[in-house]
């Protein structure tokens, strides 16, 4: 019977055998969670404290439960039968269909997908005659899935929690899609959650039940929780109060899609005598990856606290590099050549990842990799040139560049929405065969003799007219301007930035970032070549690849080598949390920067440019706050450059890249100035407003600004004003 606990460290093994009473697990990166939740599942039935199916165990992923019952199977010798091990929304939707009649639903309810739930809504809207283009649809899906996420029914939506979509009529229709839901005895996914816990809360019969249900709560990822799964675990924890909740608070990195780090933080004031343990001795990264690490995120304030130390004996490892460049196409080509030394030193290229902050952020890198035949993947994400936005933009250029590119006119001139239906594309189709045309030339032809009506006809009037004027900046200023102009006029901006979803704000990056790649080209034919290219030189499938991923997207794994790039002010920290001012919006970063070194084993390779293209124009960059925040014991600082004023030094690194100086036309100089800004100064910022000077390093001020709050700035920026 004590074989399962062989090989557990003294903290693991106190988590696994304290059964009795709330636990709180705090298991730092690579110390052995999914371990322990497993032991200690398999150690509360081989000590006959429950029955397999006493022991409910709720996991973030469906990867995550088939894992655990995996090691449930190998510890026990075999799977169990009535086991409750899943997702929220797997488990709640088996505990709905038994009591499907009590929230007016038959127990073989359907579960809307998000396309259905969206069409769904549509009728809804269209019912009530709501300008699609004022009010878009998928902004009051994610306000209505919000609210469930907050455990909100209609009728219960306080007054800070409003929202103002169509002049303040959300909880309406939030209202009437739920009552549409029932009547097809249907739910979301949302639901699932939402109606249980309401079920708890106002049906004793039911809450009962499950008090006598379960005996014993297993949670894992307890920092990622919402609300609502908050609000459905501590009814149901109630009973016996024997609920065990697996976290860490420093990998609290999911607050944009409802996760709530207060949940994990106030454990103990839920569930009074909650008893906290440590997991600290982390069994895959060295000791001076895990020094970085946790001498980053001591800087966070909203935290537990635990320091991570090496779980076994190795000797201390690489020191963690900080490599500062001079450019973006220099931190490409490093990162690349870098891959490549690795890749002929005999180092699998699985074990290899570049983890990015941004999606926009992989365009060099893969460009780069496929230069130096390297095999890739984008983990969680497509390749950027296969992405929708970016295939969108790239089709408007194809037109721009030859008109009869049917294919490419076809995906754009309904793109954004006008009014270019089934029919309208059929009579176009039809028109251009009979007249042996293109569609672009066949639509010309056909607004000026009258062959569309009404609205359609003055929407591509317009459209085939914008393309003239796009082409005429293509011929004057270049693709660049011609590429940017198109997007802001033909709509297709505002269509993403009237978009409510997480991925909007990322496709408006990755758009800006495809005018960054124009701009390496003298002609946009050369660049739609070069796509065409990129697009076809597909790595084989079989194989080891890099991965290049998102840092949320890494969380849970691990690679021998970690590249690290864009550690700079705006890029990471992004600018979001940097506007939003106040340490929330700060903290969860620096939690992404703490995932993102403790994803290394071996090495962990951290880079920063001093400059970056924004469209066609050179930015100077700040390196990264979260830079300064490293230890410099265990930090070895290299690369090309070290910025000094406008000029450029070498500086000695293992891994030679050529140093340049700035041409006198792109070098961004700081103007002259007969003082340095003094602290306690009263300065002006053409984008923040007023401020006063309260630290100052360099060209480098740390500013409180009257209406921004704190920002660093460089002092180039602001104008000294006087008292």
């Amino acid at each position: 019977m004590s074989d399962y606990l062989h090989g557990l460290n003294r903290a693991q093994q106190e988590a696994v055998e304290t059964t009795e009473g709330p636990v709180l697990v705090l298991a730092g990166a690579g110390t052995g969670k999914t371990r322990v939740l497993t032991t200690r599942f398999a150690h509360i039935l081989l000590s006959r404290r429950a029955f397999p199916n006493q022991i409910l165990t709720v996991t973030f992923t469906n990867k995550a439960a088939r894992e655990m019952r995996e090691r449930v199977a190998k510890i026990m010798g075999g799977l169990p039968e009535g086991l409750w091990i899943g997702t929220f929304h797997s488990l709640c939707a088996r505990m709905l269909r038994r009591w499907a009649d009590r929230v007016k639903l038959t127990n073989s309810f359907s579960i809307l997908d998000t396309d259905d739930q969206l069409r769904l809504l549509k009728q809804i809207l269209e019912a009530a005659r709501i300008d699609f283009k004022r009010w878009p649809p998928n902004a009051l899906m994610a306000q209505i899935q919000r609210w469930k996420d907050k455990g909100f029914m209609p009728g219960q939506i306080p007054t800070n929690e409003a929202s103002d979509y169509a002049n303040g009529r959300a909880e309406e229709f939030y209202a009437d899609y739920q009552a549409r839901l029932r009547q097809l005895n249907a739910v979301d996914f949302g639901d699932l959650l939402l109606l249980m816990v309401h079920l708890l809360k106002t049906d004793a019969e039911v809450l009962a039940f499950y008090h006598r249900a379960f005996h014993y709560i297993l949670v894992d990822e307890y920092q990622d929780t919402n609300l609502v799964q908050y609000y459905w675990l501590r009814l149901l924890a109630q009973g016996h109060k024997n609920i065990c909740c697996v976290g860490d608070d420093d990998q609290s990195i999911y607050s944009w899609r409802g996760a709530e780090i207060e949940n994990i933080l106030k454990f103990e004031r839920d569930f009074p005598g909650a008893k906290v343990i440590r997991l600290e001795a982390n069994y895959r990264s060295t000791k001076p990856i895990l020094a970085a690490a946790s001498h980053l995120i001591a800087h966070n304030e909203g935290r537990l606290g635990k320091t991570l130390h090496p779980g076994r004996d190795h000797s201390d490892g690489e020191k963690v590099e900080v490599i500062s460049l001079w450019d973006s196409e220099e931190e490409a080509r490093t990162v690349g050549g870098r891959i490549e030394s690795l890749w002929r030193a005999g180092e699998s290229l699985n074990e290899i990842a570049i983890l990015i902050r941004a999606g926009f952020q992989t365009r060099a890198f893969e460009e780069r990799l496929l230069t130096l035949g390297v095999p890739y993947r984008i983990v969680g994400g497509m390749r950027f040139y296969e992405r929708q936005e970016i295939r969108d933009a790239i089709a408007y250029l194809r037109v721009l560049a030859q008109p009869s590119d049917d294919l490419a006119f076809e995906r754009i001139v309904n793109l954004p929405k006008r009014g270019v239906g089934e029919s309208a594309m059929r009579n176009l189709h039809g028109a251009a065969r009979a007249a042996n045309l293109s569609l672009h030339d066949t639509t010309m032809k056909l607004v000026t003799e009258g062959g569309f009506k009404g609205k359609l006809a003055t929407t591509l009037h317009a459209l085939i007219d914008q393309f003239e004027a796009w082409r005429g900046i293509l011929a004057a200023q270049g693709s660049v301007a011609a590429l940017d102009t198109l997007l802001e006029e033909s709509g297709y901006l505002a269509m993403w930035k009237a978009d409510k979803s997480p991925e909007a704000p990322g496709r408006l990056e990755n758009l800006k970032e495809l005018s960054r790649a124009l701009s390496d080209f003298e002609t946009l034919a050369q660049f739609l070549e070069h796509v065409a290219l990129v697009t076809e030189a597909e790595a084989p499938e079989d194989g080891a690849k890099i991965s290049i991923m998102t840092l949320h997207g890494a969380k849970g794994l691990e690679f021998d080598t970690v590249f690290l790039p864009g550690w700079e002010e705006g890029i990471f920290p992004n600018q979001r949390a940097l506007d939003e001012g106040g340490n929330k919006s700060l903290e969860e970063e620096r939690r992404l920067a703490y995932v993102g070194i403790t994803r290394a084993k071996r090495r962990a390779v951290i880079l920063h440019a001093a400059n970056r293209r924004i469209y066609a124009n050179w930015q100077s960059s700040l390196p990264s706050r979260f830079i300064e925040e490293l230890p410099e014991e265990v930090i070895h600082r290299s690369g090309s450059v070290q910025q000094q004023g406008a000029h450029i030094a070498p500086v000695s690194t293992p891994f030679p890249t050529q140093a340049r100086r700035l041409d006198k036309w792109e070098a961004s100089a700081r103007p002259a100035r007969a003082l340095k800004v003094p602290v306690g100064a009263r300065v002006f910022h053409q984008k923040f407003g007023y401020g006063r000077v309260i630290a100052a390093e360099d060209d480098r001020l740390d500013i409180d600004f009257e209406t921004s709050g704190e920002k660093r700035v460089l002092d180039r920026f602001v104008e000294r004003q006087d008292d």
